[in-house]
């Protein structure tokens, strides 16, 4: 063998090494991945059982520790990160299954190897010790009415559907007023501007809600939202702050938010939903329509919300009730309503203590021209659908109609 063939041989033993090397590296960096993504994968989708409340009270004495708090922690999950650190308690995945059968609630522990979180389980009377004279009186009995017809609701369907997601995020809309002891679930096209307003004034922040701009209430950032707070600041105020949650009929909600967003200027829902539905739904469109996003027909819209492939994603302006607020994970104390938006809101804020001179105000944050999205209109922007679209629609917002127990449409 010369030394021309030792040097091939060496050079061909070296570049052989060399990628057995990479590949060994590759295997061991891709078996690291996949246990982390199994790890979180587990942690993420763990079945989170809600006990009968006897037994939380049994398991919080036996530990010396609140009713639902465990010993244990986990890691925070998902990018998220609290007050700039990883939260030692950790994002939790939670679930309410109090229908759950006896023989199915044996068969799952409910102290997993994960914390658990426990979200008021039972309907608690409202505290009415700050409610003055006999005026509220019908007010009080339809809310009463409210309340238990979501519990019941709730009871009934929910332990058919377990639902898992993250505590943090099933409390991203709701809002903080501390002095009140306030939590505002923020539902949009339902009075939730001048909802806000009124929690600035609450909070000290404005003394007077005709002072405070739309941009104030909007982008001011004045107002802290719950999930801003640790784990124990968000389950002390979910147990001990009055929780309220104002809803509306979910065709007038999202016709109103097609007017709002999609019928007046608007340097953001335009090019940013505009361009893409036109895009896509429109056969034909011209340069300017595609170019600005502006002059969406209503029946484009709904198109758009139909698609299970839509080019862009859901906005809370239209997003359903139910996966804003979670009406069934977390037992709102008062539920109003848009329609009847002016005596819930005055009889919510003797409930809480609000400064007797502070009254919900009347007037429309924008818009204030044009007439407002009642059932009337509704009518007539359907008019644009068929039948199949119409119907599609209303079961799009089925879960919200069944729970508020508004009357269904006819489509």
């Amino acid at each position: 063998m010369n030394l021309r063939q030792v040097f091939v041989s060496l050079l061909i033993f070296g570049v052989a090494g060399l990628l057995l090397f990479m590949y060994l590296q590759a295997w061991t960096e891709e078996q690291n991945t996949v246990s982390g993504e199994k790890l979180q994968q587990q942690i993420t989708m763990q079945d989170f059982v809600l006990p009968p409340p006897e037994t939380q009270r049994k398991a919080a004495q036996s530990r010396h520790i609140p009713p639902g708090l465990g010993r244990q922690e986990v890691a925070m999950m998902g990018s998220r990160q609290w007050q700039g650190k990883a939260d030692p308690f950790g994002a939790v995945a939670v679930s309410l299954v109090s229908g759950l059968s006896d023989q199915q609630k044996i068969s799952k522990s409910p102290f997993s190897q994960f914390k658990e979180v426990y979200l008021p389980p039972l309907l608690q009377p409202l505290n009415k010790t700050l409610v003055t004279g006999d005026q509220w009186k019908d007010v009080d009995s339809i809310q009463e009415k409210r309340r238990s017809f979501l519990y019941e609701f709730c009871k009934k369907y929910n332990s058919m559907k377990k639902l898992r997601t993250h505590l943090v995020h099933i409390v991203s809309r709701i809002y903080v007023e501390d002095r009140h002891k306030v939590l505002y679930c923020e539902v949009p096209k339902a009075g939730c501007s001048n909802w806000k307003r009124v929690l600035m004034v609450l909070n000290g922040l404005a003394t007077s809600v005709r002072n405070i701009s739309h941009d104030d209430v909007h982008y001011g950032k004045h107002l802290r939202k719950l999930d801003s707070y640790d784990l124990r600041g968000i389950y002390t105020r979910l147990n001990t702050y009055t929780k309220t949650i104002f809803v509306r009929d979910p065709l007038e909600r999202l016709v109103s938010a097609f007017r709002d967003k999609f019928e007046h200027p608007n340097s953001y829902y335009h090019p940013v939903f505009g361009k893409a539905i036109i895009k896509k739904y429109r056969h034909n469109a011209n340069e300017e329509a595609l170019e600005t996003g502006s002059g969406v027909k209503f029946k484009e819209f709904i198109q758009y919300l139909l698609d299970s492939h839509r080019p862009v994603g859901m906005d809370i302006h239209w997003e359903q009730v139910s996966k804003l607020c979670y009406p069934c994970l977390i037992n709102y104390d008062f539920i109003g309503k848009f329609e009847t938006l002016e005596e819930d809101a005055n009889y919510f804020l003797q409930l809480v203590g609000a400064p007797a001179e502070l009254k919900f105000p009347r007037f429309k944050d924008r818009h204030s021209s044009d007439e407002r999205t009642s059932a009337e209109v509704v009518r007539q922007y359907l008019k644009e659908l068929s039948k199949e679209e119409r119907q599609l629609t209303y079961d799009f917002y089925y879960l919200d109609y069944l729970m508020f127990n508004y009357t269904s449409p006819i489509v």
